[in-house]
């Protein structure tokens, strides 16, 4: 008997998208046989050829970029323009790595004379990838990307809120590959357990929930896989005195409220010296109004309840509502751009990630303050620092207990960084050129000569 299909609503306006089948368990010990069998083939395909075939997904990709931008935005309400950034970013990823792929390199050693020894990367065998409805295509495509072109084979979960786009991504990149070496599941998180669970998986790349992450750390230490994980974050944003309260207003909205609230490295939480205080939080409520002119839905209607509890909460606890903070009414899952005044560190809203379009202020009266509250938190993704004192940007940088540090920039970077989050935020490389490590194992070789 199937478990029942997936219904996925719009948050737009709430109709029916569409719906589809869920796996079963049988569905995922087949899939997971295929991609092993699949896989042994597939390794010795050279490396340039790996890679060529990436370079061909990327280019069919971008060909459907409208199409798959539109199938985003209808199931995640993310807008069409960004939407399709994602769909364009993902395709560079794969470029990326079929670039980097050919090139991954293991080293010779200097052992004897009459002998010959060398370390050499090798693919880990079956990949699970188990991604997210926040920034599906791009997110997707590096772990497929890499896990791919170091001759793994993949199998894809996407997540449970846009199957739909995971569908469609997977059908688009697979016809470059050997059947079996790249295949799709749908489902919801108890397919994501049985995969995560599965004996021959040699890998679980996910990217999502803290609490999704445990379980997967936890199946993974009984079956012996990697577990590669990119969890929530609760990233602080530190306004030092002496910035520009309109410039510092910027950055904090941007980081707080672009695609909702709903990114992995967004504002969290905020600490702004009391000397810059009042005229920053009336400027970053005006940018609030300003992005409450022309709303982004949340996911859905579950998530929208989530977000708003952390809020209400707030108030309860004696935060101040100054804009938003209100479930609209009618269709969709809409929330505001909200402000909070009068935050303290304990509450809820300040402690766990809200993941939605939500700036909680805590004032303090030192720059000292602001860096020790923000080192408080059980996760270890990313934070910002706004600074105009090299000292204090030094300082930040050094102290704070993440994978990425910003300073003067909420977004930003040069490409080819690599982050690795600490704590409750997860475990190894995401990205970049080191995640090709993560996606390979490595041997050591020792020729002798016979004696």
């Amino acid at each position: 008997m199937r478990a029942a299909p997936l219904d996925i609503h719009s948050p737009l306006d709430g109709s029916l998208v569409g719906w589809l089948p869920t796996a079963t368990e049988q569905d995922v010990a087949s899939a997971v046989l295929d991609a092993r069998e699949a896989q042994a083939a597939w390794a010795r395909v050279p490396a340039a050829e790996r890679g060529a075939a990436l370079r061909a997904a990327a280019a069919g990709l971008r060909e459907q970029a409208d199409n798959l931008a539109t199938v985003v935005e209808t199931e995640t309400g993310r807008p069409f323009a960004s939407a399709r950034e994602g769909v364009l970013a993902g395709a560079s990823t794969l470029e990326q790595y079929a670039e980097l792929g050919p090139v991954h390199r293991g080293r010779t050693l200097l052992g004897g004379h009459d002998a010959t020894d060398f370390m050499v990367p090798e693919p880990r065998g079956v990949v699970v990838a188990l991604t997210p409805w926040n920034d599906p295509v791009a997110i997707a495509c590096g772990l497929l990307g890499a896990a791919l072109v170091t001759g793994n084979a993949v199998i894809h979960k996407p997540s449970e809120r846009c199957p739909h786009t995971g569908l469609l991504l997977g059908q688009l990149l697979a016809e470059h590959f050997p059947a079996g070496v790249l295949q799709g599941l749908t489902g919801d998180g108890a397919v994501g357990a049985l995969l995560a669970a599965n004996p021959h998986v040699d890998v679980v790349a996910h990217v999502g929930g803290t609490a999704t992450g445990r379980q997967i750390l936890a199946a993974t230490a009984a079956t012996g896989a990697k577990a590669l994980l990119e969890n929530g974050g609760n990233d602080p944003l530190v306004v030092d005195a002496g910035v520009d309260p309109e410039w510092a207003a910027d950055q904090a909205a941007l980081g707080a409220f672009v695609n909702a609230g709903q990114l992995c490295t967004a504002v969290e939480r905020i600490f702004v010296h009391e000397a810059v205080a009042e005229a920053f939080v009336a400027a970053l409520c005006e940018r609030a109004r300003r992005w409450n002119e022309d709303p982004q839905p949340l996911v859905d209607t579950r998530h929208r309840e989530s977000v708003h509890a952390h809020v209400a909460e707030a108030v309860a606890d004696g935060a101040q509502v100054l804009v938003g903070g209100e479930v609209p009414e009618g269709d969709g899952a809409y929330y505001p751009a909200t402000v909070l005044a009068r935050c303290t560190p304990q509450m809820r809203v300040m402690r766990e990630e809200t993941f939605g379009p939500v700036a909680p202020v805590c004032v303090v009266p030192s720059f000292e303050e602001a860096l020790a509250l923000a080192c408080v938190d059980e996760h270890g993704l990313a934070a910002t620092v706004l600074t105009g004192s090299m000292a204090h940007a030094q300082q930040a940088w050094r102290a704070l207990p993440v994978g990425t540090v910003k300073v003067n920039a909420v977004f930003g970077g040069a490409p080819g960084g690599a982050a690795q989050p600490r704590r409750a935020s997860g475990t190894g490389f995401g990205y970049g050129p080191e995640l090709l490590d993560e996606m390979t194992t490595t041997k050591v070789v020792h020729l002798g000569l016979p004696g």
